[in-house]
């Protein structure tokens, strides 16, 4: 084993303050390293919840555009019922004109059924017969009788055109229901419509909320996240910091171990006395601890 190289007492004192700092250093970088692990760690959970609370907001996401879809026909829907609605106020206004155009191109006499000249007949025919009347009013209630009577005769020759007129005025009539029901169905359609169309925006105003709640917690880890990334990055620096001043003081004690030996070998070749070569040799304990490994730097 080749003789070790004797430090002064001032190196001596230079690799003791060393080994002192070193051993400060790596426990140093034994504690970051531990804490940049840990905040790797917590950076990787909150990249997890940031994918799972994305996965999240994309069902409410993609909820909304088909509600907005939905509401969108809805939409469409009521404009073309109120459409139809107009046009069925519009049909139900011509029908009541019709009706009442109909109502009087009837004559009143052609509206007068037989059965009612009929039941006025029967009606002067009793008062006739269980009354004593004065002789004027017995001569005007037969000359009543027998103009109902002609009357009568009339009307029943007019029965077919009176029918035809009833016909009409029933069909005018069931037109102008007819108009006014789908008026009504379709009012009721389009309140039907828009309490859907509604309660549809409704649920969209829900779901958007879920989405912004969302929104706001993805930012939230996202700025945990990108501070967490920016500690790493300090320890990171630091620890880098802290492994350049170790490798410092290696160099500088193999520096000065170098001097040393350079020293030993211009004794040796002057022929320095035995005493002060076996000198030379003794332990350099800063060599033997960073070769057994007692010195090391954290990773």
């Amino acid at each position: 084993m080749p003789p070790r190289p004797v430090l002064s007492e001032e190196d001596e004192r230079a690799d003791r303050e060393d080994r002192h700092r070193l051993r400060e250093l790596d426990s140093k970088l034994n504690g970051l390293h531990r804490r940049r692990q840990d905040l790797i760690a917590e950076m990787r959970r909150l990249s997890t919840e940031q994918k799972a609370l994305y996965d999240r907001r994309q069902a409410p996401q993609d909820e909304v555009e088909k509600l907005y879809a939905g509401h969108g026909d809805l939409g469409k829907k009521y404009a073309e019922l109120r459409k139809q609605r107009d046009a069925a106020r519009a049909a139900v206004q011509d029908s009541v004109i019709q009706l009442r155009e109909l109502k009087l191109s009837f004559t009143p006499g052609e509206r007068v059924r037989p059965e009612q000249i009929r039941r006025e007949i029967a009606e002067l025919e009793l008062r006739q017969q269980t009354r004593a009347l004065p002789i004027d009013e017995e001569n005007a209630l037969i000359a009543r009788l027998r103009q109902r009577t002609q009357d009568l005769k009339d009307a029943e020759a007019r029965a077919g055109v009176v029918a035809e007129h009833e016909r009409q005025r029933k069909e005018a009539e069931s037109k102008v229901a007819a108009a006014r029901a789908e008026v009504d169905r379709l009012g009721l359609e389009m309140q039907r419509t828009k309490t859907e169309r509604e309660a549809r925006m409704s649920e969209i105003r829900s779901k958007l909320e879920a989405a912004g709640g969302l929104v706001a917690e993805l930012r939230a880890k996202g700025k945990a996240r990108a501070e967490v990334m920016a500690e790493i990055e300090r320890v990171s620096h630091e620890m880098a910091g802290l492994e350049r001043e170790g490798r410092q003081i290696l160099g500088a004690g193999r520096a000065r171990r170098e001097e040393a030996r350079k020293a030993l070998r211009t004794y040796s070749r002057r022929g320095a006395p035995a005493e002060d070569i076996l000198a030379s040799t003794a332990e350099a304990q800063l060599e033997e601890l960073w070769k057994r490994g007692k010195i090391t730097l954290g990773g």
